[in-house]
């Protein structure tokens, strides 16, 4: 008896896609609605509340120094070796060639460069909004610290925010931004959460950031995805531009395919000689002279002696110039008997 594999979840979602020649129309855009908003403006409070908390070298700069003195890398040295790799995923460049590689393959699938041109968007307000505040702050890390128990703010340091955290919650997060099923937003949800909050702590783990830093890169990045609904529509604007430029560019690179050739047709008809041109009180010379073969295209001539133009016989409406002689009979008529006749 035969029996049919069972398709996993992997087989059935490449079932899916191939079923998506051309760009899917139920894709589920985030709008701005009430809930974001009042969520983006809670999360933006909070924002300024650790910034504030720090600034004024509260109970949190004191947890920091505090988290410092514990020196985790030293507590748990046996996964430091692992930290150094998965650190790796809160890195601007290794993650953002991964999660472009995959958009860029859903883009091609789906016709669509609203998953690349969302990407973009995100990381660039990323590096203008924690760029600003890293150089605005200038707070320097814990290895690099001067004074013990000061927040260590404007010393021309870069580390706050965290910059690892704020990318990983940004780049991760964009997957679940983008997908299309509230399951899979879901899931891909809590998957970027895990990573991005592992990430900040292995910063933490290293000593590379401070405790405060790595809550407000959090923060950071989810102030990010929380605005992406407001750059919707130039999003939708620069893709029909794109799009535009390339139709464009593909019709001025096509080459128009050359036109066919007009067939002429060929006349038969034999050129027009004098002897067509002779009146017609010598139609009947003419019409007992042998018929002329069509010239179709100037016939080579052999080479050999050919007589002078002077002693060529030129033909005229009335005949030949040259004088009749008295020993010769015109053509057709009939030929006298040469023979003298004898009378009996």
């Amino acid at each position: 008896m035969r029996t049919e594999r069972n398709l996993t979840r992997l087989d059935r979602v490449f079932a899916r896609l191939d079923r998506e020649p051309e760009r899917p129309t139920h894709i589920d855009v985030p709008k701005t609605s009430r809930h974001r908003v009042a969520l983006f403006a809670a999360t933006l409070v909070f924002y300024l509340a650790i910034v504030w908390l720090v600034v004024t070298t509260s109970w949190l700069v004191r947890l920091d120094w505090q988290v410092m003195f514990f020196r985790p890398y030293q507590q748990w040295p046996e996964i430091h070796a692992f930290l150094d790799y998965y650190v790796v995923l809160g890195q601007r460049g290794p993650t953002a060639v991964m999660v472009a590689a995959w958009l860029g393959w859903r883009s091609w699938r789906q016709h669509t460069l609203r998953p690349l041109l969302t990407l973009g968007a995100s990381l660039l307000l990323l590096n203008i909004t924690v760029g600003a505040a890293k150089l605005g702050m200038g707070r320097l890390g814990p290895h690099y610290a001067t004074t013990i128990g000061s927040n260590e703010m404007g010393l021309g340091g870069d580390i706050f925010p965290s910059g690892h955290t704020a990318n990983a919650v940004v780049t991760w997060g964009i997957l679940a931004y983008l997908a299309s099923t509230p399951r899979a937003r879901r899931w891909l949800s809590a998957l970027s959460a895990v990573v991005s909050l592992g990430v900040g702590l292995t910063t933490v783990y290293l000593g590379t950031h401070w405790l405060s830093d790595v809550v407000l890169g959090w923060v950071a990045g989810l102030l990010v995805l929380l605005a992406l609904p407001w750059c919707e529509p130039l999003i939708a604007r620069a893709e029909v531009w794109l799009l535009d430029r390339r139709d464009r560019w593909r019709e001025r690179r096509t080459v128009p395919a050359p036109a066919a050739p007009v067939a002429v047709p060929v006349s038969l008809k034999p050129r027009a000689t004098a002897q067509d041109e002779v009146p017609a009180a010598h139609e009947g010379v003419a019409a007992a002279r042998p018929p002329r073969a069509p010239t179709l295209a100037p016939a080579h001539l052999a080479p050999g002696p050919h007589s002078a133009r002077s002693e060529r016989t030129p033909l005229t409406p009335v005949g030949s110039r040259r004088p009749p002689h008295a020993d010769r009979l015109p053509r057709g008529a009939p030929a006298a008997s040469t023979r003298p006749s004898t009378g009996g």
